[in-house]
């Protein structure tokens, strides 16, 4: 009997602000490139910076394929290193989308608790992905950044009950290729897979609804 596959779904985002190019869904390209091994089926979307579509699309990822765990990847112009993203925010969202909109509460979930944790490991993510020898630095943030990327990962983490990652990334050449991302992505998710299943025993939702 073979294994049950596996699946994955991926998100990058579309351009925005002074991101002509998204480093983070060129990096998602570099990814199914790569591919994530036999077992695992992965579905890749790329997301535009609108928050009334992500409100819309993320549920929808999860009825359609039912993942294991999703990974969003955003592109952060501060960032120097491949940074995982510990949890999601629910209020605070002042800045405009591409659409000039903004939600009117300020919030991704209204009467949502105010920040939820991914069930992965980040440091232990963090970690192992740092022995592999990849010319990547890898780091870890509390703070997602309060736009796009926070407000997508906090729709999903409570869609998912906490089974979502989010992965910042710097802007391409800055320092890092797309082949470095991708390579990156590739590594961190297969960690986030072997770690998600070996912790399946011991993970109780902290978090009601």
């Amino acid at each position: 009997m073979e294994p049950p596959r596996r699946p994955v779904v991926v998100t990058g985002f579309g351009p925005f602000g002074e991101h002509a190019v998204n480093a983070s869904w060129i990096a998602v390209q570099e990814l199914v490139k790569l591919g994530l091994g036999d077992g695992v089926d992965l579905y890749v979307y790329e997301i535009p910076v609108e928050y009334q579509t992500v409100q819309r699309l993320i549920p929808a990822l999860w009825k359609k394929h039912s993942p294991e765990l999703v990974v969003h990847v955003g592109v952060s112009g501060m960032a120097t290193t491949v940074t995982l993203e510990k949890c999601g925010h629910n209020v605070g969202y002042k800045g405009l989308d591409n659409c000039r909109f903004c939600p009117g509460s300020q919030c991704c979930v209204e009467g949502g608790p105010e920040c939820i944790d991914s069930i992965i490991d980040m440091d232990a993510v963090c970690r192992r992905v740092s022995t592999l020898g990849l010319d990547v630095t890898v780091t870890i943030s509390k703070d997602a950044g309060r736009y796009l990327c926070d407000f997508t990962y906090y729709t999903s983490l409570y869609q998912s009950h906490g089974r979502s990652a989010f992965v910042h990334v710097p802007p391409l050449g800055k320092p890092y290729t797309a082949e470095q991302l991708g390579r990156a992505l590739q590594a961190l998710i297969e960690e986030m897979l072997d770690v998600l299943e070996h912790s399946e025993g011991k993970i109780n939702c902290r978090h009601e609804h």
